[in-house]
């Protein structure tokens, strides 16, 4: 069979569809995950980011969600800690599901005592250690936040699979 060229726009209708999302991972000076709960799923519990908006990079969602979910400012320079691949959930969400996990790094005591949650889309943030975390979220999520916080302590970068319980 010979390959037929075509135009971008016929080409990328034939591709699989997919949306990304950016955030950051923070801990607490003892190392605990830092992670916000989401009002609109109360089980779920996540880290400062969102989808991305058009024209945005990973690395500008992920600064401005975190701002708009915190109210912290985030300075630093882009690390990142891993990606997570979700696939199409049909009605759920019909698309591929990529995210970007940038390193936060450590928020103080004070940091943490000026955040400011957006009420409408989260309802309280915790610092836990992952045994207790461990305990509060799914397998699945509990996986992925396991995966990212080796990927901080141990320098390295992750890539992360998960299913339709995220």
């Amino acid at each position: 069979m010979a390959n037929t060229w075509l135009p971008p726009a016929e080409y990328i209708a034939t591709l699989p569809r997919a949306t990304a999302y950016a955030c950051l991972y923070f801990t607490d000076t003892d190392g605990r995950p830092f992670q916000l709960r989401a009002t609109y799923h109360t089980d779920l519990w996540q880290w400062p980011g969102g989808n991305m908006d058009p024209g945005e990079t990973p690395w500008q969602t992920a600064v401005r969600e975190c701002q708009e979910e915190t109210g912290i400012v985030f300075t630093g320079e882009p690390r990142l800690l891993g990606t997570h691949f979700v696939s199409h959930r049909g009605e759920e969400w019909p698309a591929n599901h990529i995210g970007f996990i940038f390193d936060g790094g450590v928020l103080t005591d004070d940091q943490l005592t000026r955040i400011v949650l957006d009420p409408d889309e989260h309802s309280e943030f915790k610092v836990r250690t992952l045994a207790e975390w461990q305990r509060e979220m799914t397998p699945r999520n509990f996986a992925r936040l396991a995966e990212i916080d080796r990927a901080r302590r141990s320098g390295t970068t992750v890539y992360v699979e998960t299913g339709a319980d995220i």
